[in-house]
This record gives C-alpha cells, structure tokens and sequence, in this order.
C-alpha cells in the first residue's frame, strides 16, 4: 500500500519538470492523478504513458480560471472526488536584472511572470476548493527557495515566488480547518523551466543554460544540483493525510542547505 493509496490529486504544469515526477511518484504511491499542461507534445507523452484509469491530463493554460474549473470537473466526472492539487507550472526570468530588462516590454514580462507563477496558483485553488473541502483535502503549491532568498532568479521571479508564500499563509488561514494548505520550496534543479514569451524566452530552458549545473552546485553546501524526482518525496508526505495531518501554512524548503548560507 502506497501513501496516497485511492486519492485523487491534481498536479498543473505536470508534463515536465517537477510536475512530472510529482505525477510519476503520485501514481506509485497509489493515487490517480489529474493534469493540466499547455504543450500538445508533452500531453500527447502523458497520455501514451500512463494508463487512462492512473492519469487524465487535459490542455489548458493555468491563467484560466475556465481552465482550471474544467480539469477540476474531469478530474471528478473520471475519479469522483479529489483530495489535492497540486499548483505547480511556472516560468522563470533568467536571472535577469530590472534595469537588464527591455523598458519597451518590462509591464508585459511583469505581467506574464505573476500570471503564471500567482495568478495560476489562486485560479487553480478557487477552482479546487469546494472539491477539496469535500474530502478535508489539501492544496500544494510548488514554492522556491526564492521565496524566502535571493540568487535564485532576477526581482521579478523572486518577487513572485515570495508571493506564493503570501498565497500558502493567507491560504491556509481561509481554508482552514476543512482545507491544509502547504507548499514545497526547490533549489537548483535541472528542469526545462521555460522563460516568459514577453521576454522572448518562451523556448529557453533552464538546462541548457551554459556550465547551470556546475553553477548550481558551487552555490548549494551539499555540492550537486538536484533532479525533479528528489523532491517529489515531500509533495507525497504533505499530500498525505496520515503523514501530515497536523500541517498547513508550511513550506518544506528542499534547497540542498544554501538557506543557512544567506
């Protein structure tokens, strides 16, 4: 028996990254899992890899509350409750400075980060909520260790992804006691984190940035840059309602140390 054995989660941005392996571990651990991903290819991938009876994953784009209410509904039509969602698709800025940012295009570069990185977060939990105070559920959302630092990214993504600790506090302060509210803050990890297409850096990848790997590793105290899979784990145990019972407004930090060294 697995930990999440008959829950119903949702993961969004879960066809790559951090949203995949949060899937793959989900299923293992015995759950059925809805996904919401925009990119057709990454759908087509998860639709040929997991078993319609483990996984339904629909297209769409967080920044939809429409969206967002519709994968609720198939989650429930095809699995008849839900117990988590999982906020998970962001977008990065590269680590570029404010005055590095192009002044013509900077509202918009704006606007697209906190879109999807906060606004993706709030669409997904008031499309979730009713289901999930049905079943005393939880929400988790894929924080940073930018949340609470800097040296992860450009003001831009820290600023929205210290938002996202605002959004699990104040979350978890309205929706108790039916509903935890939690959060997972990764370090360095070797994704294909895309950047904004106002920036022109939708088909960037975090990855593919020259030497990130080894950059990643200098910074960290444990010494290597961390893959999706090594922080799966923890959705798991805050996903768990045996494990993490008397949890909310908490966010794991799964960063490899570099927190003491701020």
């Amino acid at each position: 028996m697995g930990w999440l054995e008959n829950q119903v989660a949702i993961v969004t941005g879960g066809g790559s990254g951090i949203g995949l392996a949060v899937v793959e571990r989900f299923v293992a651990e015995g759950a059925r899992v809805g996904v919401l991903e925009r990119d057709a290819a990454r759908l087509e991938a998860l639709r040929q890899r997991f078993a319609p009876s483990d996984v339904v994953a629909i297209g769409g784009d967080v920044t939809s509350l429409e969206d967002n209410e519709t994968l609720v509904r198939t989650v429930l039509d095809a699995f008849g409750h839900l117990d988590t969602f999982v906020g998970n698709a962001g977008i990065w800025d590269y680590m570029t400075p404010l005055e590095g940012q192009p002044r013509e295009r900077l509202g918009a570069i704006f606007d697209e980060l906190f879109a999807v990185n906060v606004k993706g977060y709030v669409l997904g939990a008031r499309a979730a909520a009713a289901a999930l105070r049905d079943t005393r559920g939880s929400l988790i959302f894929t924080a940073s260790s930018s949340s609470f630092y800097t040296g992860g990214g450009g003001p831009l993504y820290i600023a929205s992804k210290h938002a996202v600790l605002g959004l699990v506090r104040g979350l978890a302060a309205e929706l108790a006691p039916d509903v935890r509210v939690n959060g997972v803050a990764p370090g360095g990890t070797l994704t294909n984190l895309a950047g904004s297409a106002a920036a022109e850096m939708a088909e960037s990848r975090m990855a593919e940035v020259p030497d990130v790997e080894q950059l990643i590793s200098d910074m960290t105290p444990l010494g290597f840059a961390s893959t999706p899979d090594q922080h799966a784990g923890i959705y798991v145990l805050l996903a768990s309602r045996e494990n993490a019972a008397y949890v909310t407004g908490t966010v794991i930090s799964s960063d490899g140390g570099i927190g003491y060294r701020k």
